[in-house]
């Protein structure tokens, strides 16, 4: 046991990201929480995963009567044989996916997904999976509150925090500004986030939300980083300006937003990628 903990620990200060393979079952690993870690931070509604993070998020308006979604990135769902492709969609796909949640008091309790509702790793890297339970439901297991996905794009300067069910922990910054496309081998992204340097996340982080700093409102969801300073590789996203203009930053991060996912709702919050407006990959 001895050697695991120290193996974790090693693990947590790495210079592993979001793309490669998480390096444990987070579902079958009892981690020890570091309280310089987790302190100041509220895990109400974090997600862990065998292989990532994630959150448990309700839409602005949706009933709590509704089944609960949790949300994590495309390159976390598992797909047999590798990553989504370029261009692949997924939609009201029947999966099955043991997961558990935090309380405020970071205490663990088992949740079940039983369907992904949308799944992508194309303009965008997110994943939104439908649970057994209700809001309702998680409420009364674990009195747990969702949290909010804004209807609004967030801001450059506004200060975010991180947190992360995979690796117990959490991180401050603010948002560095924005991106016209990021592109890691064969995955492009758009509009995309990018912190400032003290939210230095690591491999199994991934899917995170980004959280507004001291509220219950989700406006993104972290994915990726580059890792070693490489152009446009695995794990090293380059930066593609609007004239074409390519530009590496080493060691930087970035998310996805997710305001956008409103524009491919029902009034009764279903996904219906064939709306006019709809902004999601189809």
């Amino acid at each position: 046991m001895k050697k695991l903990v120290m193996l974790l620990a090693l693990l947590s200060t790495s210079a592993a990201f979001a793309l490669p393979r998480a390096p444990f079952n987070a579902l079958e690993t009892n981690l020890k929480s570091n309280i310089k870690n987790t302190r100041g931070y509220n895990f109400e509604g974090i997600v862990k995963l065998s292989n990532c993070s994630g959150s448990l998020v309700i839409f602005n308006g949706q009933p709590t009567t509704s089944k609960a979604i949790v949300m994590t990135n495309g390159h976390c769902i598992q797909k047999p044989g590798g990553f989504l492709n370029p261009g692949e969609v997924w939609v009201n796909k029947a999966n099955t996916r043991a997961m558990k949640i935090f309380d405020k008091n970071m205490k663990l309790f088992p949740i079940q997904a039983t369907k992904i509702l949308y799944a992508t790793m194309t303009n965008t890297d997110v994943a939104f999976y439908e649970l057994n339970q209700s809001y309702d439901d998680i409420k009364k297991m674990a009195n747990v509150t969702p949290y909010v996905l804004d209807t609004v794009r967030p801001f450059a300067g506004q200060p975010i925090e991180i947190i992360s069910g995979y690796w117990d922990r959490g991180y401050s910054c603010d948002i560095d500004g924005f991106v016209f496309k990021i592109k890691e081998d064969l995955w492009t992204w758009t509009d995309s986030i990018r912190y400032t340097s003290s939210c230095d996340t690591i491999g199994g982080t991934s899917g995170s939300p980004i959280i507004a700093k001291g509220e219950r409102r989700v406006v993104g969801v972290n994915n990726t980083s580059n890792e070693s300073g490489a152009r446009c590789t695995m794990n090293n996203p380059c930066e593609v300006s609007e004239s074409g203009e390519v530009t590496v930053r080493a060691q930087v991060r970035y998310g996805q937003q997710t305001y956008n996912v409103y524009s491919c709702l029902t009034p009764d919050f279903k996904f219906d990628l064939e709306l006019g407006q709809c902004d999601l990959p189809r």
